[in-house]
């Protein structure tokens, strides 16, 4: 989907609004430096639209020194209402003989533009403020865990981080991913 010109300041007008709103997510860093990068590389606006579309209130929460990049990342208090009740990937979705979901959270995140959080990305989230006290998400798991069938996920529970495991072909209406976006 290509944005308007008019929805792409719509976009960037609602993002800098959530940016000034949340600065202890970035307190290092200058929204006028971000925004020329989104300007720069106008492809990015997508994965955002798409991002926001479907409940992610993406966020800047960082910046990588060693790529250059900004990284956005869905800062919903829950997981996103417009990726739930998802499998993880299209293995576990094909594995499944009935009662398949409507997709996988792999391919949604692919089909958005965007990487699920990895373990490490999902704990330095949960720094930045409270997600997923009522929901799940799941997360990038480790090849080993995946080739045995099962796949991780992560929430905030009596104030604290869980990881936890599920068989991949699972799903939850309460379950769903979070996005990262490099820009």
């Amino acid at each position: 989907m290509q944005l308007s010109a008019e929805e792409g300041a719509s976009l960037l007008d609602t993002l800098q609004a959530r940016f000034q709103k949340h600065m202890q997510r970035h307190a290092s860093l200058d929204w006028g430096h971000v925004r020329a990068k989104l300007e720069a590389q106008p492809t990015k606006l997508e994965p955002l639209a798409a991002m926001e579309r479907t409940g992610g209130e993406p966020d800047v929460i960082g910046y990588d020194q060693a790529t250059g990049e900004f990284l956005f990342v869905d800062c919903s208090a829950e997981s996103p209402a417009g990726r739930r009740s998802l499998c993880y990937d299209r293995a576990a979705w094909d594995a499944r003989k009935e009662n398949k979901p409507a997709a996988s959270a792999m391919e949604m995140a692919a089909a958005l533009g965007v990487e699920l959080l990895t373990e490490d990305q999902y704990r330095e989230l949960q720094r930045l403020g409270k997600f997923d006290q009522k929901t799940s998400s799941w997360l990038q798991t480790p090849s080993a865990i995946r080739e045995l069938g099962g796949a991780i996920f992560g929430d905030r529970r009596y104030n604290h981080i869980f990881i936890y495991h599920n068989g991949a072909d699972s799903y939850y209406a309460a379950r769903g991913f979070r996005g990262l976006l490099r820009v």
